[in-house]
């Protein structure tokens, strides 16, 4: 009886750290994003929460912890450890597809899904998420953040941000 309570708790503790905004891209929750690996309970009132990065040096992780420390500890969980794993790293395949969405409605062309059991798609085209083109250039590698590079499109001529394919 106790494991299934500690899992259905772990499930509820998992849900709210997950429903945490990322300081980044605050459109995605850390679910949505992909970086939530995990949550456990080691006994009354203490919880380590597992996040991975999107990449090793990003600065949005010390944002995340704090967070989501701050939102544990407002559910009454008063000893929260947020610790970095690195191992499987991240990638963009881990964005949920209603992420993917949110990013092309809030504006950001959202990274290509690698297919599992298909061929690879040999084009670089990325899609403008304003009016749908494929017709886009590269202005800068980098954008606002590093996990994000600057597109203009040729055809309506909006710049946008586009997230990079890890």
């Amino acid at each position: 009886m106790e494991a299934s309570r500690d899992t259905a708790l772990e499930a509820e503790l998992r849900a709210l750290a997950g429903s945490v905004p990322d300081p980044e891209l605050p459109v995605l929750t850390l679910a949505e994003l992909g970086v939530l690996r995990g949550v456990e309970v080691h006994g009354p009132g203490r919880v380590t929460v597992r996040l991975t990065p999107t990449y090793t040096g990003c600065p949005a992780v010390e944002a995340m912890s704090s967070d989501i420390e701050r939102l544990l500890h407002e559910h009454g969980v008063a000893e929260v450890s947020v610790v970095k794993v690195l191992s499987p790293a991240w990638s963009t395949d881990d964005i949920s597809a209603d992420g993917r969405r949110k990013l092309a409605e809030f504006g950001i062309a959202p990274p290509r899904a690698h297919a599992a059991d298909g061929p690879v798609p040999l084009t670089l085209s990325v899609r403008c998420p304003h009016c749908g083109s494929t017709d886009t250039e590269l202005l800068s590698r980098f954008s606002s953040t590093a996990c994000k590079a600057l597109r203009r499109c040729v055809s309506c001529r909006e710049p946008f941000d586009h997230f990079k394919e890890l």
